[in-house]
């Protein structure tokens, strides 16, 4: 079994002497484990961090074992943002969300693609939580769990929904869910369009958002909690004032 595909490092964690098993997010197969080669050499480690951009290069005798990977870097990945700690944790929990919610080996081009526009945004310092946000409700699309904003799940209105059923995901306007208010979770406008604005607490609510639906549907099925990395993301922007 062979393939050669683009991808992104979502994890390493050495094995014996010289090797490492790399974790991959790859843009046609989904994500792939792998044996890699040689992955302790100083040449190789910066292109081994969470978020790292790679062209790999699989192999494996039969499908169901553990293959081994080439790996060539693609950009600067991780290091073009050594000076930016904070969008540094940020590439780290994505890393970890989408390596703990994807399941292995079955194709999601679509969560390939959210991470690729998560990874540019951190460029953008202002917008980049946002989109990571919008990147987990992506996620949650792509392994059929998609939040559905489109119009009220009471009414069938499409104006002023700012609330989110905790059961089912949907939209509910204002005044449908007034009764219920202290049950719901808030729907910041940038979930509804990119034209809606970031306004003080719409991070923190979309964060507790997706995380809801992440824990609900995702990791709590699988007797996992979130993340840690996403945690600790979380807790930074939290003190930096950026929530």
């Amino acid at each position: 079994m062979e393939w050669q595909d683009d991808a992104y490092v979502l994890s390493s964690r050495a094995f014996g002497e010289t090797g490492a098993i790399v974790e991959l997010l790859t843009e046609t197969h989904g994500r792939y484990a792998a044996h890699v080669a040689g992955a302790a050499s100083r040449r190789m480690k910066p292109y081994l961090q969470p978020g790292a951009r790679v062209l790999a290069a699989y192999r494996s005798r039969t499908s169901d074992n553990l293959g081994s990977a080439q790996l060539e870097p693609v950009g600067e990945g991780p290091a073009a943002l050594f000076d930016d700690p904070m969008a540094l944790a940020g590439l780290s929990a994505a890393a970890a969300v989408a390596q703990g919610a994807l399941p292995e080996r079955q194709p999601h081009p679509g969560a390939f693609a959210g991470f690729e526009a998560l990874t540019a945004s951190f460029a953008l310092d202002e917008i980049w939580p946002a989109v990571f946000v919008r990147f987990e409700a992506g996620l949650l699309e792509e392994l059929g769990f998609g939040l559905d904003f489109s119009r009220c799940a009471a009414t069938g209105v499409v104006d002023d929904l700012i609330y989110v059923s905790p059961k089912s995901g949907r939209a509910v306007s204002r005044a449908a869910g007034a009764p219920y208010h202290e049950r719901m979770l808030a729907l910041p406008p940038f979930l509804l369009s990119s034209q809606g604005g970031l306004a003080e607490g719409d991070v923190a609510a979309g964060f507790a958002l997706t995380g809801h639906f992440l824990e609900q549907f995702v990791f709590g099925p699988l007797n996992r909690p979130l993340p840690p990395a996403r945690v600790w993301l979380i807790d930074k922007l939290h003190a930096a004032g950026r929530l």
